[in-house]
Protein backbone atom coordinates (compact mmCIF):
# COMPACT_ATOMS: atom_id res chain seq x y z
CA UNK A 1 0.00 0.00 0.00
CA UNK A 2 2.68 2.27 0.78
CA UNK A 3 4.58 1.60 -2.23
CA UNK A 4 2.12 2.22 -4.55
CA UNK A 5 1.17 5.41 -2.87
CA UNK A 6 5.30 6.40 -3.62
CA UNK A 7 4.82 5.29 -7.05
CA UNK A 8 1.87 7.41 -7.66
CA UNK A 9 3.84 10.58 -6.05
CA UNK A 10 6.36 9.39 -7.97
CA UNK A 11 4.68 9.75 -11.05
CA UNK A 12 2.52 12.90 -10.58
CA UNK A 13 5.21 15.01 -9.14
CA UNK A 14 4.80 17.15 -12.00
CA UNK A 15 0.86 17.73 -11.80
CA UNK A 16 0.05 17.99 -8.78
CA UNK A 17 -0.07 17.72 -4.58
CA UNK A 18 -0.87 15.08 -1.67
CA UNK A 19 -2.81 17.00 1.11
CA UNK A 20 -2.88 16.24 4.67
CA UNK A 21 -4.86 12.80 5.50
CA UNK A 22 -7.13 13.57 8.42
CA UNK A 23 -6.83 10.24 9.67
CA UNK A 24 -6.30 6.08 7.98
CA UNK A 25 -9.79 5.52 9.71
CA UNK A 26 -12.73 5.84 7.54
CA UNK A 27 -15.24 6.47 9.82
CA UNK A 28 -13.23 9.05 11.67
CA UNK A 29 -12.92 11.07 7.70
CA UNK A 30 -16.76 10.81 7.94
CA UNK A 31 -16.19 12.33 10.64
CA UNK A 32 -14.50 15.52 9.69
CA UNK A 33 -16.79 15.66 6.29
CA UNK A 34 -19.59 16.18 8.74
CA UNK A 35 -17.78 18.87 10.72
CA UNK A 36 -16.54 20.78 7.93
CA UNK A 37 -20.20 20.37 6.35
CA UNK A 38 -21.95 21.74 9.03
CA UNK A 39 -19.23 24.82 9.72
CA UNK A 40 -19.63 25.43 6.17
CA UNK A 41 -23.02 25.75 5.72
CA UNK A 42 -23.15 27.61 8.84
CA UNK A 43 -20.47 30.17 7.66
CA UNK A 44 -22.02 30.48 4.06
CA UNK A 45 -25.60 30.58 5.51
CA UNK A 46 -25.12 33.40 8.00
CA UNK A 47 -22.87 35.52 5.52
CA UNK A 48 -25.58 35.02 2.23
CA UNK A 49 -28.19 36.08 4.67
CA UNK A 50 -26.36 39.36 5.05
CA UNK A 51 -25.43 39.96 1.50
CA UNK A 52 -29.45 39.41 0.99
CA UNK A 53 -30.76 41.56 3.84
CA UNK A 54 -28.38 44.40 2.58
CA UNK A 55 -28.70 44.18 -1.28
CA UNK A 56 -32.85 43.82 -0.86
CA UNK A 57 -33.42 46.77 2.04
CA UNK A 58 -32.79 50.18 0.74
CA UNK A 59 -32.83 51.15 4.42
CA UNK A 60 -29.48 49.56 4.64
CA UNK A 61 -27.58 51.60 1.53
CA UNK A 62 -25.26 53.52 4.21
CA UNK A 63 -21.46 53.18 4.33
CA UNK A 64 -21.33 50.69 7.41
CA UNK A 65 -23.70 47.97 5.71
CA UNK A 66 -21.92 48.32 1.98
CA UNK A 67 -18.77 47.64 4.00
CA UNK A 68 -20.40 44.97 5.71
CA UNK A 69 -21.77 43.15 2.58
CA UNK A 70 -18.38 42.85 1.05
CA UNK A 71 -16.98 41.56 4.42
CA UNK A 72 -19.63 38.97 3.64
CA UNK A 73 -18.49 38.11 0.30
CA UNK A 74 -15.40 37.89 0.90
CA UNK A 75 -15.86 35.49 3.97
CA UNK A 76 -18.35 33.28 1.51
CA UNK A 77 -15.24 33.25 -1.28
CA UNK A 78 -13.07 32.45 1.64
CA UNK A 79 -14.42 29.44 3.29
CA UNK A 80 -15.64 28.41 -0.43
CA UNK A 81 -11.71 27.90 -1.60
CA UNK A 82 -10.56 25.51 0.96
CA UNK A 83 -13.55 23.35 2.22
CA UNK A 84 -15.35 21.88 -0.48
CA UNK A 85 -11.99 20.51 -1.62
CA UNK A 86 -11.53 19.06 2.17
CA UNK A 87 -14.81 17.91 2.65
CA UNK A 88 -14.68 16.16 -0.93
CA UNK A 89 -11.23 14.45 -0.09
CA UNK A 90 -12.54 13.37 3.11
CA UNK A 91 -15.58 12.24 1.63
CA UNK A 92 -13.70 10.46 -1.04
CA UNK A 93 -10.61 9.41 0.70
CA UNK A 94 -8.59 10.93 -1.42
CA UNK A 95 -5.79 13.73 -1.19
CA UNK A 96 -4.77 14.89 -4.43
CA UNK A 97 -4.98 17.89 -5.80
CA UNK A 98 -3.79 19.40 -9.12
CA UNK A 99 -1.00 21.74 -9.23
CA UNK A 100 -3.26 24.32 -11.12
CA UNK A 101 -5.49 23.87 -8.48
CA UNK A 102 -3.00 24.15 -6.15
CA UNK A 103 -1.58 27.58 -7.37
CA UNK A 104 -5.26 28.69 -7.39
CA UNK A 105 -5.90 28.36 -3.86
CA UNK A 106 -2.90 29.82 -2.96
CA UNK A 107 -4.01 33.09 -5.12
CA UNK A 108 -7.33 33.29 -3.80
CA UNK A 109 -6.81 32.30 -0.37
CA UNK A 110 -3.94 35.24 0.39
CA UNK A 111 -6.56 37.68 -1.82
CA UNK A 112 -9.17 37.20 0.29
CA UNK A 113 -7.44 37.00 3.72
CA UNK A 114 -5.41 40.59 3.17
CA UNK A 115 -8.65 41.69 1.86
CA UNK A 116 -10.70 40.73 4.96
CA UNK A 117 -7.95 42.99 6.61
CA UNK A 118 -7.91 46.14 4.94
CA UNK A 119 -11.51 46.21 5.07
CA UNK A 120 -11.80 45.27 8.45
CA UNK A 121 -9.60 48.22 9.00
CA UNK A 122 -11.70 50.90 6.45
CA UNK A 123 -15.05 49.42 8.61
CA UNK A 124 -12.68 50.93 11.47
CA UNK A 125 -12.15 54.04 9.81
CA UNK A 126 -15.89 54.00 9.03
CA UNK A 127 -17.24 53.79 12.43
CA UNK A 128 -14.43 56.24 13.74
CA UNK A 129 -15.51 58.91 11.85
CA UNK A 130 -19.83 58.42 12.38
CA UNK A 131 -18.21 58.69 16.21
CA UNK A 132 -15.79 60.34 17.06
CA UNK A 133 -16.39 63.50 14.52
CA UNK A 134 -18.28 66.18 16.15
CA UNK A 135 -19.41 67.95 12.78
CA UNK A 136 -22.97 66.91 11.64
CA UNK A 137 -22.67 67.05 8.13
CA UNK A 138 -18.75 65.67 7.86
CA UNK A 139 -19.79 62.44 8.17
CA UNK A 140 -21.75 62.44 4.82
CA UNK A 141 -19.08 64.30 3.60
CA UNK A 142 -16.46 62.39 4.07
CA UNK A 143 -17.96 58.79 3.53
CA UNK A 144 -20.41 60.00 0.48
CA UNK A 145 -21.13 57.16 -2.26
CA UNK A 146 -18.07 57.56 -4.99
CA UNK A 147 -15.68 57.60 -1.71
CA UNK A 148 -16.80 54.30 -0.43
CA UNK A 149 -17.00 52.77 -3.70
CA UNK A 150 -13.27 53.82 -4.64
CA UNK A 151 -12.19 52.48 -0.68
CA UNK A 152 -13.85 49.01 -1.46
CA UNK A 153 -12.20 49.36 -5.14
CA UNK A 154 -9.01 49.39 -3.37
CA UNK A 155 -9.14 46.72 -1.25
CA UNK A 156 -10.08 44.26 -3.71
CA UNK A 157 -7.54 45.50 -6.24
CA UNK A 158 -4.63 45.59 -3.09
CA UNK A 159 -6.03 42.30 -2.20
CA UNK A 160 -4.95 40.54 -5.45
CA UNK A 161 -1.88 42.11 -5.88
CA UNK A 162 -0.74 40.59 -2.43
CA UNK A 163 -2.35 37.17 -4.11
CA UNK A 164 -0.24 37.34 -6.37
CA UNK A 165 3.13 38.91 -5.24
CA UNK A 166 2.88 35.70 -2.60
CA UNK A 167 1.63 33.15 -5.06
CA UNK A 168 4.73 33.97 -7.11
CA UNK A 169 6.88 33.92 -4.31
CA UNK A 170 5.75 30.67 -3.19
CA UNK A 171 6.26 28.85 -6.35
CA UNK A 172 9.00 30.29 -8.06
CA UNK A 173 12.01 27.97 -5.94
CA UNK A 174 11.60 24.52 -7.26
CA UNK A 175 9.75 21.62 -5.06
CA UNK A 176 11.84 18.78 -3.45
CA UNK A 177 8.51 17.30 -2.96
CA UNK A 178 4.78 17.09 -3.58
CA UNK A 179 3.39 15.91 -0.02
CA UNK A 180 1.89 19.31 1.68
CA UNK A 181 1.83 18.39 5.43
CA UNK A 182 -1.56 20.79 5.21
CA UNK A 183 -4.93 20.31 4.50
CA UNK A 184 -5.15 22.72 1.95
CA UNK A 185 -2.51 24.57 0.15
CA UNK A 186 -0.69 26.49 2.75
CA UNK A 187 2.07 28.89 2.04
CA UNK A 188 3.73 27.78 5.07
CA UNK A 189 3.32 24.22 4.51
CA UNK A 190 4.66 24.80 0.50
CA UNK A 191 8.07 26.41 1.57
CA UNK A 192 8.96 23.37 3.15
CA UNK A 193 9.06 21.51 0.07
CA UNK A 194 11.47 24.09 -1.54
CA UNK A 195 14.53 22.72 -2.65
CA UNK A 196 16.55 26.36 -3.18
CA UNK A 197 17.00 29.55 -1.58
CA UNK A 198 13.89 31.40 -3.67
CA UNK A 199 11.60 30.34 -1.23
CA UNK A 200 13.65 33.35 0.85
CA UNK A 201 11.41 35.56 -1.67
CA UNK A 202 8.58 34.65 -0.33
CA UNK A 203 10.04 34.87 3.41
CA UNK A 204 10.84 38.19 2.10
CA UNK A 205 6.92 39.09 0.86
CA UNK A 206 5.61 37.26 4.59
CA UNK A 207 8.17 40.06 6.17
CA UNK A 208 6.45 42.69 4.30
CA UNK A 209 3.09 41.64 4.83
CA UNK A 210 3.29 41.29 8.55
CA UNK A 211 4.60 45.38 9.32
CA UNK A 212 1.65 46.04 6.86
CA UNK A 213 -0.63 43.82 8.94
CA UNK A 214 0.57 44.80 12.22
CA UNK A 215 -0.24 48.11 11.06
CA UNK A 216 -3.17 47.82 10.13
CA UNK A 217 -3.98 45.92 13.67
CA UNK A 218 -2.48 48.94 15.94
CA UNK A 219 -4.72 51.65 13.40
CA UNK A 220 -7.48 49.47 14.77
CA UNK A 221 -6.95 49.10 18.26
CA UNK A 222 -5.74 53.08 18.28
CA UNK A 223 -9.45 54.03 16.97
CA UNK A 224 -11.31 51.90 18.83
CA UNK A 225 -9.78 53.74 21.93
CA UNK A 226 -10.66 56.87 20.26
CA UNK A 227 -14.31 55.43 19.74
CA UNK A 228 -14.34 54.22 23.17
CA UNK A 229 -13.52 57.36 24.75
CA UNK A 230 -16.31 59.13 22.57
CA UNK A 231 -19.03 56.17 23.73
CA UNK A 232 -18.06 56.45 27.60
CA UNK A 233 -19.47 60.44 26.88
CA UNK A 234 -22.80 59.03 25.82
CA UNK A 235 -25.73 60.15 28.63
CA UNK A 236 -26.84 56.58 28.02
CA UNK A 237 -26.11 53.88 29.43
CA UNK A 238 -28.11 51.60 26.55
CA UNK A 239 -26.13 53.43 24.06
CA UNK A 240 -23.18 52.47 25.85
CA UNK A 241 -24.29 48.89 26.09
CA UNK A 242 -25.02 48.70 22.23
CA UNK A 243 -21.50 49.96 21.10
CA UNK A 244 -19.23 47.71 23.59
CA UNK A 245 -21.28 45.09 22.56
CA UNK A 246 -20.50 45.50 18.95
CA UNK A 247 -16.70 47.08 19.41
CA UNK A 248 -15.36 44.21 21.97
CA UNK A 249 -16.43 41.14 19.86
CA UNK A 250 -14.85 42.24 16.81
CA UNK A 251 -11.34 43.30 18.15
CA UNK A 252 -11.81 39.55 19.91
CA UNK A 253 -12.54 38.13 16.55
CA UNK A 254 -9.99 40.32 14.83
CA UNK A 255 -7.21 39.56 17.21
CA UNK A 256 -7.71 35.67 16.91
CA UNK A 257 -7.30 36.20 13.37
CA UNK A 258 -4.10 38.27 13.53
CA UNK A 259 -2.71 36.42 16.24
CA UNK A 260 -3.23 32.97 15.20
CA UNK A 261 -2.51 34.01 11.66
CA UNK A 262 0.57 35.04 12.18
CA UNK A 263 1.81 32.27 14.44
CA UNK A 264 1.33 29.80 11.16
CA UNK A 265 2.82 32.51 8.70
CA UNK A 266 6.10 34.15 10.85
CA UNK A 267 7.58 31.20 11.98
CA UNK A 268 10.48 29.99 10.05
CA UNK A 269 9.82 26.70 8.05
CA UNK A 270 10.15 23.45 9.84
CA UNK A 271 10.45 20.11 8.46
CA UNK A 272 7.15 18.74 9.43
CA UNK A 273 4.32 20.78 10.74
CA UNK A 274 3.16 20.52 14.41
CA UNK A 275 -0.38 19.29 15.91
CA UNK A 276 -0.50 22.68 17.46
CA UNK A 277 0.36 24.96 14.23
CA UNK A 278 -2.64 22.60 12.72
CA UNK A 279 -4.68 23.91 14.87
CA UNK A 280 -3.90 27.65 14.81
CA UNK A 281 -4.12 27.21 11.45
CA UNK A 282 -7.72 26.08 12.08
CA UNK A 283 -8.95 28.59 14.20
CA UNK A 284 -7.95 31.38 11.70
CA UNK A 285 -9.51 29.59 9.16
CA UNK A 286 -12.86 29.13 10.50
CA UNK A 287 -13.51 31.37 13.49
CA UNK A 288 -13.68 34.89 11.68
CA UNK A 289 -16.08 34.00 8.97
CA UNK A 290 -18.42 32.33 11.12
CA UNK A 291 -18.11 34.57 13.56
CA UNK A 292 -18.40 37.89 11.59
CA UNK A 293 -22.01 37.66 10.90
CA UNK A 294 -22.64 37.09 14.46
CA UNK A 295 -20.92 40.02 15.80
CA UNK A 296 -21.50 42.51 12.66
CA UNK A 297 -25.28 41.42 11.49
CA UNK A 298 -27.11 38.84 13.30
CA UNK A 299 -27.08 40.83 16.37
CA UNK A 300 -27.90 44.02 14.78
CA UNK A 301 -31.83 44.99 14.91
CA UNK A 302 -31.54 46.44 11.68
CA UNK A 303 -30.38 43.88 9.65
CA UNK A 304 -32.65 41.49 11.47
CA UNK A 305 -35.80 43.75 10.64
CA UNK A 306 -34.48 43.31 7.18
CA UNK A 307 -34.40 39.80 7.22
CA UNK A 308 -37.75 39.40 9.07
CA UNK A 309 -39.32 41.36 6.39
CA UNK A 310 -37.56 39.38 3.54
CA UNK A 311 -38.75 36.17 4.97
CA UNK A 312 -42.32 37.57 5.53
CA UNK A 313 -42.54 38.83 1.96
CA UNK A 314 -41.23 35.47 0.57
CA UNK A 315 -43.68 34.01 2.51
CA UNK A 316 -46.76 35.97 1.10
CA UNK A 317 -45.74 35.23 -2.22
CA UNK A 318 -45.02 31.62 -1.84
CA UNK A 319 -48.89 31.50 -0.61
CA UNK A 320 -49.96 33.56 -3.35
CA UNK A 321 -48.02 31.49 -5.95
CA UNK A 322 -50.00 28.26 -4.03
CA UNK A 323 -53.80 29.96 -4.31
CA UNK A 324 -53.28 31.40 -7.44
CA UNK A 325 -52.66 27.51 -8.64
Amino acid sequence: MLHKEQELVNDSSLSGFFLLEFSEVQELQILFFIGFLVFYLAAIAGNLLIISAIAFDHHLHTPMYFFLMNLAMQDVGQVSIVFPKAMANSLMNCRYISYAGCVAQVLFFIFLMSSDLFLLTVMAYDRYVAICDPLPLQYEKLMNKQACIQMVTAVWITGFVYGVLHTTGTFAAPLCSNVIDQFFCEIPALLRLACSDLYLLEIGFIILSTFIGFGCFIFIVVTYVHIFSAVMKIPSVQGKKKAFSTCLPHLIVFSIFIITGYFAYIKPPSNSASGLEFAFTMVYMMVPPLMNPIIYSLRNKEIKLALSKRLTKQNKQRKFCLVYH
